[in-house]
């Protein structure tokens, strides 16, 4: 078999300080990293990168494939379009995040079975994608935030991308329902705040049907998200074992201790505020998201600090935040809020896969990895905003395959 000798990389691991390195890539893991060339094999593609960045693939750690000007025109939550042409966006979608760097994804809800689709279709080879941890429904109450988005009497009998359920035993039905679909990842709607009209300090949900909700999808073997913007609820949730804090604003000192004792994962998503507090300046809804945005942006650097598992990822599709501006996300973290570049980076990759539950097969380049990796013209360490300009991307590899191989000009013996 035809091993990809990567020679002469800056090595940006997510795991230790960025080096000159070889990576050697068999099928579709890494066989080895070594600090010089190992011994050449006849078949063998010797690539030299002179200084080029090999990093891991990225991950974003809550993302919404079908998602498309969400909010823009008043319609029930998830009928915003027929369940076949959200397929089409959510099928679009997944690519781009591939072609913007981004080798996996954890999503944050679709509707009509959509991720499990795309899961299914990726793997089996009818479309190109990202590796995917699948979600479905939103999973909350009735008049809950995403509940709002059309009228009793409209008496609407799909239930789109809302799951609604009241009590304990409806919840417990509910994430088995989800799981049963294809669900890996269940999402909850906990609280208001966020960009929802709910007040944060709101909860969508009793005590009662949030911990029913998070232990019956870890007793079916899935996992438990949250959009959840109050001290209280989150330190709630992390007790019962909540998997990823969707936004989280009002995050504290408490929540740092509780995230690192219980091993919880942070998705801030600031990236859809400071959008949104730019194009809509002065209005109503942008300026009530600027406490919450100044808040954890000042929380996340100590937070960084501690060791709490922050992952990337936000509300992409959403009104007037369209989807492909997925690496902004970093620039703001290290340029706005001042958070080293390769810690961001490893948010990015290390966390990101750990979220996903790959963390001992991706997220890192080690020995018997997967083969989940880009090339860089650049240092995103020395400039993140790299990572922004998708040429500067000049490979793309999941699983030892390259999905962008535009190496060609840097092999010094076979073909690219």
């Amino acid at each position: 078999m035809t091993r990809i000798v990567l020679q002469n990389a800056n090595l940006v691991d997510g795991n230790s300080p960025p080096r000159r390195a070889t990576i050697v890539l068999r099928g579709d893991c890494i066989e080895a990293v070594c600090a010089e060339p190992p011994m050449a094999a006849p078949d063998d593609q010797l690539i030299d990168l002179d200084g080029r960045t090999v990093m891991p693939g990225m991950v974003l750690g809550h993302y919404h494939a079908s998602y498309k000007d969400i909010g823009a025109v008043p319609s029930p939550f998830g009928l915003e379009a027929s369940p076949s042409l959200q397929a089409m966006r959510a099928a679009k979608n997944f690519r781009l995040a591939l072609e913007c760097g981004f080798t996996a994804v954890i999503s944050a809800g679709a509707p009509h079975g959509i991720d499990a689709a795309m899961k299914a279709a990726i793997e089996e080879g009818t479309m190109v994608g990202p590796r995917i941890m699948a979600c479905g429904r939103d999973v909350g109450t009735t008049g809950h935030g995403n509940d709002l988005s059309f009228p009793s009497y409209m008496q609407i009998g799909a239930s789109g991308a809302v799951a609604r359920c009241d009590g304990p035993e409806e919840f417990r039905k509910a994430v088995r329902q989800e799981i049963k679909d294809g669900a890996e990842i269940i999402k909850i709607f906990a609280t208001g705040g966020h960009g929802t009209h709910p007040p944060a300090a709101q909860w969508q949900l009793s005590r009662e049907e949030l911990a029913a909700a998070i232990e019956t999808a870890n007793e079916r073997g899935a996992k438990a998200r949250a959009h959840i913007a109050n001290v209280d609820a989150m330190l709630f949730a992390i007790d019962h074992g909540i998997h990823i804090l969707d936004h989280g604003d009002g995050f504290d000192d408490a929540c740092i201790e509780k995230c690192l004792e219980h091993g919880t994962f942070l998705a801030p998503s600031l990236h859809f505020p400071k959008v949104m507090m730019a194009i809509a300046a002065g209005s109503v809804y942008a300026e009530g998201m600027r406490p919450d945005f100044e808040w954890m942006a000042a929380i996340l650097p100590k937070a960084n600090a501690a060791g709490v598992k922050i992952i990337l990822g936000d509300d992409y599709g959403a009104m007037g935040f369209p989807h492909g501006s997925y690496a902004d996300e970093l620039d703001l973290y290290v340029n706005d809020i001042g958070i080293p570049a390769v810690d961001v980076i490893r948010w990015a990759t290390r966390y990101g896969a750990e979220a996903m539950g790959l963390g001992d097969r991706c997220g890192t380049i080690a020995p018997g990895r997967l083969a989940d990796l880009l090339v860089v013209d650049g240092d995103p360490v020395a400039d993140i905003r790299i990572l922004r300009d998708r040429a500067k991307l000049l490979a793309i590899f999941k699983g030892g395959v390259g999905f962008k191989n535009e190496l060609a000009s840097l092999v010094v013996n076979g073909t690219a």
